[in-house]
């Protein structure tokens, strides 16, 4: 049951969006010249966006599950009506709490991490404005509004990864992005022209209730949904459109913090979460999101064990865990879909950040010139270390309830889906040891002389820290508030729980002998698994054959298409020109100007015509 009213009913959350976007309007057209003046315009707005999604949250916790919506006519064309508005219910209000969460501290942080940055003024600006693009997407209740948000959010991940322009790499990342995103979301546009022509509205709940009334043809449903999951392909880096993630690394940290944890790749799982309905009407297309999510996860995983920068290690490791969000999607469980994305956003955010605090200090993002910084930085390694125990599903910090969660109903769904998922956990037990190992234990391998970080920096790690402990701590009550269809009990049962963690405390123990006790050492492994090991360091060799297929195939084609334009299309062109051009030479020479010629020619014309006709009488 959907509840309308107008728009005062749902009181200030409009502000929620309002107040980021307000502070990039107010910093991109006032406050320019002023950094730190910026800085403080877009804390403050995010500060109190955060206040009103905390306000919304507990609001809609008290009301239960009932949604609420306040719209307003946009536009009409034809018989289409557009709307426009605001949607709470209990998948909006947990997912305001993540981004303005994130977001916030994210903010903070950069105030130490960007010190000094001649763009701080267009760096707080894009910040603004991402963060009110991906909250105005959380609150939308329509197709119209959702894909304009989701634009924008691909609009400013641009913006952000290719902050420093000025840079080859970044710039090139940006693009990357951008382009890899947009063949995703060609598909999400398809997918939503084809329901919202069907149906003849954009709103969701109305489209819904035609799909059941007019009860759509199964197939023609799921073909709608599997495009609608292109996008979600796209902006969640799964396979295989997973490769502009990893790139994006060359974007400030915090900018890789936000768009990880609460952002740009959180929008396609939770557009799969807030269009069930569609994917649930199509098992097979549930089966794929399944699949996809699956395979997404351990593959990501393997090509993290053996990554030496940082943050690409962290990278992949945000795409394994989205695979893993779309694998409990394609199950059937939104709850824990929803509640890793939940839990994940806390721990990520704080890995990139302390990763951030790294780099900040030692200047490099190879852990092999890394090492021995626990000493020198031990705020950064005690948070670090619990991010890495909560990213590898160790009780009782939050990724183990998630985990166990997507684990569980894996496997009353598929053995071959829960094992995937368990071989990912023993990845990723390895490779969260590696990296909290390699960084922060043995002998210092660094040139420079680390430090700790200022505070400034320090208190989101701890706050990130704080969250990364207990926010796995509601999951008993997540399942009655987030769900689709029924609730769903989340209660741990010991045996299946320890069961879910083992693989990941194997990984773990193992890059404990490997980096810590150093038998067998990290040599040894890469010689004797050589091939393996070449494989996951060239990321089983996917960009070198996406830049194959665009080098010799796509430009190929085109080069094609160049000499057919220039040759045939031209060339017909060029030869009427080169016909006319000859043909009037001709004629020039017949134009002599003299009267006595022309009568000449009239009189043989007329002896010519007499003569044919003389023929043609005696045929």
């Amino acid at each position: 049951m959907v509840t309308e009213a107008p728009a005062s009913a749902l009181g200030y959350l409009w502000l929620v969006p309002a107040a980021p976007f307000a502070a990039f309007l107010v910093i991109g057209l006032l406050t320019r010249k002023w950094r730190l003046l910026s800085a403080a315009i877009s804390i403050l707005a995010m500060g109190l966006s955060f206040m009103f999604a905390l306000g919304a949250f507990f609001s809609q916790l008290r009301l239960g599950i009932l949604p609420r919506i306040a719209q307003f006519s946009w536009f009409d064309t034809g018989t289409l009506h557009a709307p426009a508005g605001l949607l709470l219910d209990p998948l909006s209000a947990v997912m305001l709490v993540v981004v303005t969460t994130v977001g916030l501290l994210v903010q903070i942080y950069s105030l130490g991490y960007m010190a000094g940055e001649k763009g701080l003024s267009r760096y707080y600006a894009y910040m603004s404005l991402f963060c009110a693009s991906m909250l105005g997407l959380v609150l939308s209740g329509n197709f119209l509004q959702l894909f304009v948000f989701w634009e924008l959010v691909g609009l400013c991940s641009y913006l952000l990864i290719g902050f420093w322009y000025d840079r080859d790499a970044p710039a090139f990342a940006a693009k990357k992005a951008f382009v890899t995103t947009r063949l995703g979301d060609l598909g999400f546009l398809v997918g939503v022209v084809m329901l919202v022509t069907q149906a003849g509205s954009f709103d969701f709940a109305e489209v819904a209730r035609k799909m059941s009334v007019e009860a759509w043809d199964p197939k023609w449903t799921g073909f709608a949904a599997l495009l609608l999951f292109c996008g979600a392909i796209g902006k969640s880096a799964q396979i295989p459109l997973h490769v502009w993630l990893p790139d994006a690394m060359e974007g400030p940290t915090p900018v890789s913090a936000l768009i990880h944890a609460a952002t740009m790749v959180a929008a396609g799982v939770f557009m799969v979460a807030r269009l069930f309905v569609f994917f649930s009407a199509s098992p097979d297309t549930l089966a794929m999101v399944a699949q996809v999510g699956a395979v997404t996860a351990f593959f990501a995983a393997t090509i993290a064990l053996v990554q030496d920068d940082l943050k690409r290690v962290l990278a992949y490791s945000t795409i394994s865990q989205l695979g893993y969000m779309m694998l409990a999607l394609g199950v059937g469980s939104v709850t824990a879909g929803m509640f890793h994305l939940w839990t994940h956003a806390f721990f990520k955010a704080l890995l990139f950040l302390c990763a951030g605090a790294v780099i900040h200090a030692v200047r490099t993002n190879d852990m092999r010139e890394m090492g021995g910084l626990g000493k020198s930085m031990p705020w950064t390694a005690a948070t670090f270390a619990i991010g890495a125990l909560a990213l590898a599903g160790i009780f009782p910090l939050s990724g183990f309830f998630s985990k166990e969660m997507i684990i569980t109903a894996a496997g009353a769904k598929s053995g071959f889906l829960a094992t995937l998922a368990l071989a990912t956990a023993a990845c990723t037990g390895f490779y969260a040891g590696r990296a909290f190992f390699l960084t922060f234990l043995g002998s210092s391998r660094s040139k420079a002389a680390p430090h700790e970080t200022p505070w400034v920096m320090r208190w989101p790690l701890v706050i990130l820290a704080g969250l990364s402990v207990c926010a796995g701590w509601w999951s008993g009550g997540f399942g009655a508030f987030v769900f689709f269809g029924a609730p769903e009990e989340s209660s741990l049962h010991f045996l299946s729980s320890f069961f879910a963690m083992l693989p990941a405390l194997a990984g773990l123990g193992f890059a404990w002998m490997v980096y810590v006790n150093g038998s067998p050492s990290p040599d040894r492994l890469a010689r004797t698994f050589a091939p393996i090991y070449t494989l996951l360091k060239r990321r089983y060799f996917v960009d070198e054959g996406y830049n194959w297929l665009i080098d010799r195939v796509v430009m190929g084609f085109s080069r094609a298409l160049a000499w057919f334009d220039r040759n045939v299309v031209d060339g017909a062109v060029n030869g009427v020109a080169w016909l006319a051009r000859s043909g009037g030479a001709v004629l020039r020479i017949l134009q002599t100007g003299q009267v006595q010629h022309y009568a000449m020619a009239v009189f043989g014309g007329v002896v010519l015509l007499i003569l044919l006709a003389r023929l043609a009488g005696a045929g």
